[in-house]
Parts: C-alpha cells; sequence; structure tokens
C-alpha cells in the first residue's frame, strides 16, 4: 500500500430509529449522514471529488434504486460529482471502501465519500426477512426452513458440532456480552432493551428456537440506519493544515468471495483445517498488506455477528484460538471488555444493529474512534490497532480492514 489511506472523520445515524415511523425514507439517512461525516470531517462539499454507496436491498425495501445519484439529489452541493452503487450484501459499504481505496491510491482522488445505508423497518419484519434472501442463492440452498439466514447460520453451528463439537452456552454468552457493549453505545439499536435470567440460555420461553442450531438472541437486528466516512490521501490531509501523522489511517486490507451456495463451501472445506478457508485467507491478506503478523498485533476487532455462530467462526479463523476450539476465548474472556482481544466493544451487529449496506462502513468508523481514543464508553484503553471483519451473505463476500492509529501515538486529538 504505496499510497495511504486516512480516515479524516465520519458520522453513523442513530440505529434505534425506525425513520419511516417519523414520515422519512432512506432519502433522509442519506442526508444525514452524508452532512454528518462532513462536519466531523470539516470538509466542505465542493472538496468530495468521488462518492461510493454502499446498499444491498433498496430495490426490495422502498423499491429504490440508483442510490449512486441519491447523495447529489439530497445534498445539492455534491451535484456533478461522480458517484457509484455497490451491492455485496452485509459487506456492501466495505467494497465502496475498497473501490475509494483505489481511487485514493492511484492518485485519481485525494477526498472520498463513502456511505453505506439501509432501510428495513418500513415493512413488516417477516417481509424485511423473506427480502435479505435475496442474497441467497435463490431456489438453489437445498435448505428447507421458514428463515433462510436463520437456518442458514444454524446450519454453520450444526457443521461445528459435527467437525469439533458446539457448547450452545458459548453461543449464548457471545449474544451477551455483545448485548453489553451495545449498552454503553449511544447510537447502538439495543441500548434500553432489558433482558431477563433465563434471556441467555437455552430456556425455550426466554430465548426459543428460531430455526434449528439459532434461537432469538444469536440473531443479529432488523435495523435503519446509515454510516459515513471521508477517506483522504496524505496530500489532502496536508493542504488542510491537517497532520497525517495524526489520523487513523487504514494500513492493510483484504477482499475475497466465494460462491453463493452454503453447503457448496462445506463441501469446498472438508479435511481442511477451517471451515471458511477463503476466510482466513482474507484476514492473513489483511495482516500481509499492513506489515503485522496476525491478531496478536491487534487491540480489538470489529466482526460481523449476524449470528452469534458467524462470531464464533471469526474467532477462531482470526487466530485467536486454534481451528474448532473458539470456546476457550469465550471462556476465558479474551473477545470481553478488558480482555487480550475486545471484539464488538461497539456490540456489534447484534448489539449495535445491522442497518446491511451501512454496516461496513461503521464497522470502519468505530475502528477508528478506537484508535484516535474516541470511542467514549466503548474505548479499548491504549488501542492502536483495530481490525475489522465484514461478511456478506453465507461468508460469500468478505472484507477486512487494519485500521492504525496516527504515527505519533494512541489517542490523537479527534479529527
Amino acid at each position: 500500500m504505496a499510497e495511504p489511506v486516512f480516515i479524516l472523520g465520519g458520522y453513523q445515524t442513530d440505529f434505534a430509529r425506525a425513520w419511516s415511523r417519523e414520515g422519512l425514507d432512506i432519502s433522509d439517512m442519506v442526508r444525514e449522514a452524508t452532512l454528518g461525516a462532513l462536519e466531523a470531517a470539516q470538509v466542505d462539499a465542493v472538496q468530495v471529488q468521488s462518492i461510493h454507496v454502499g446498499n444491498a436491498f433498496g430495490e426490495l425495501q422502498r423499491r429504490q434504486g440508483h442510490l449512486g445519484a441519491m447523495v447529489a439529489q439530497r445534498v445539492p452541493e455534491l451535484w456533478g460529482v461522480p458517484a457509484m452503487r455497490h451491492e455485496g450484501a452485509c459487506a456492501s459499504s466495505s467494497l465502496g471502501v475498497l473501490t475509494a481505496m483505489a481511487e485514493i491510491e492511484a492518485g485519481r482522488y485525494d477526498c472520498v465519500l463513502v456511505l453505506g445505508v439501509e432501510e428495513f423497518r418500513n415493512l413488516p419484519g417477516h417481509e424485511a426477512s423473506r427480502n435479505q434472501n435475496a442474497a441467497s442463492w435463490q431456489g438453489h440452498e437445498d435448505i428447507d426452513c421458514t428463515y433462510m439466514w436463520p437456518a442458514a447460520f444454524g446450519r454453520v453451528a450444526q457443521e461445528y458440532e459435527r467437525r469439533f463439537g458446539l457448547d450452545r452456552s458459548h453461543l449464548n454468552r457471545i449474544a451477551e456480552i455483545n448485548y453489553g457493549n451495545g449498552r454503553r453505545n449511544p447510537l447502538a439499536q439495543t441500548r434500553s432493551w432489558q433482558f431477563g435470567e433465563q434471556s441467555f440460555t437455552d430456556n425455550d420461553v426466554a430465548n426459543p428456537v428460531i430455526e434449528p442450531g439459532t434461537r432469538r438472541q444469536d440473531c443479529g437486528q432488523v435495523t435503519d440506519g446509515a454510516c459515513a466516512v471521508i477517506l483522504v490521501s496524505a496530500r489532502f490531509a496536508g493542504e488542510q493544515g491537517r497532520k497525517p501523522e495524526l489520523l487513523p489511517r487504514i494500513a492493510g486490507w483484504g477482499h475475497r468471495n466465494a460462491g453463493l451456495r452454503l453447503l457448496d463451501k462445506f463441501e469446498r472445506s472438508r479435511g481442511q483445517a477451517y471451515v471458511f478457508p477463503h476466510v482466513r485467507q482474507t484476514l492473513e491478506d489483511a495482516w500481509r498488506r499492513a506489515g503485522v503478523p496476525g491478531v496478536e498485533a491487534m487491540n480489538g476487532v470489529e466482526t460481523h455477528d449476524c449470528f452469534t455462530v458467524t462470531e464464533y467462526v471469526a474467532i477462531d479463523h482470526l487466530g485467536l484460538t486454534p481451528p474448532g476450539q473458539s470456546w476457550r476465548a469465550v471462556e476465558d474472556g479474551s473477545i470481553a471488555p478488558g480482555g487480550r482481544c475486545p471484539v464488538n466493544m461497539s456490540g456489534g451487529l447484534i448489539g449495535c444493529g445491522h442497518p446491511v449496506g451501512a454496516t461496513g462502513a461503521r464497522m470502519l468508523l468505530d475502528a477508528a474512534k478506537q484508535v484516535a481514543g474516541q470511542a467514549g464508553a466503548c474505548q479499548i484503553e491504549g488501542a492502536r490497532r483495530i481490525q475489522t471483519l465484514n461478511i456478506g451473505g453465507s461468508f460469500g463476500t468478505v472484507v477486512s480492514f487494519v485500521v492504525e492509529a496516527g504515527a505519533a501515538g494512541s489517542h490523537a486529538p479527534s479529527p
């Protein structure tokens, strides 16, 4: 990565909002996140040279596509700026970040806006759930179920059980940690939710089965929301009187894809150490590009937990434990606040929320806040390096970033 890419600032909407209940829609999320990011980064709209929008289900949820042009529609100061939309299921805005980085690294542009946005709560929950099935291979998954994604990730849990053994108490503990982290996040969807003594057990009343292998508290949220970040070159930062050495930067990245069908992934990894080898390769690519040996160089992780088992997969693929032994990092407190590598201090998709197209950008912004010492009650003390892992579909699209503190030290002044 010869041309470094810096995160000048960003903005996340309140993930607890249901925008349609306020008479608003996805376009209003676009406007708020865009203006918020410009203000946070202290950048004028006329300085933005390119725009990338991540969104997965706009056509299905709101019958609205062509979201690259929506930014200029709602923020007229950006009229004429080149823009495009990216779709990669839950990794959509991470693909926007990758493209923005490539533009900056190539010297094409110096200041790029990346926006992720999704509206889900304008339709009944069962309709929103059905719409998300578009991220699977329609008619070909061969999974008999009512709810595709709880069933698919239930199959992932069953695959871990078959290969290594799996104690559901560890999945329940992951949910409990992430909801607990979400309570400290002022933008989290679940920050005011209350739970009973049996909520994080296999009690069929307090935590009912949704599909085999998946219970209610295993599931990420149905969320409205947007998140935007301003990415810049060192040249742009310097011209604005900002010192690049004080800014969070993207030090490394990984991006790999597999096919759509979940069962094919299981078959292809038979006899291999990792259930999803391409996920491990994505993480290794990010480490290599960042010039670090592995997860031991990280002070924390923001990972995809659309279901608790997705985080369970991330734990061993990151190398926090040997393959199949993710339970060890749950039991010994490694992933909890104060542990050797806290995971999802934001609350993750379970605690913070999961507006699909916005999740990758939200992870990146939270990583930048951590290394800048601006994460508030979610702060990891002394954080200098945070890794993200963003997954689309059933591990079909996988993106990881390594975000580092400025060279002058962690906890630099907020941009």
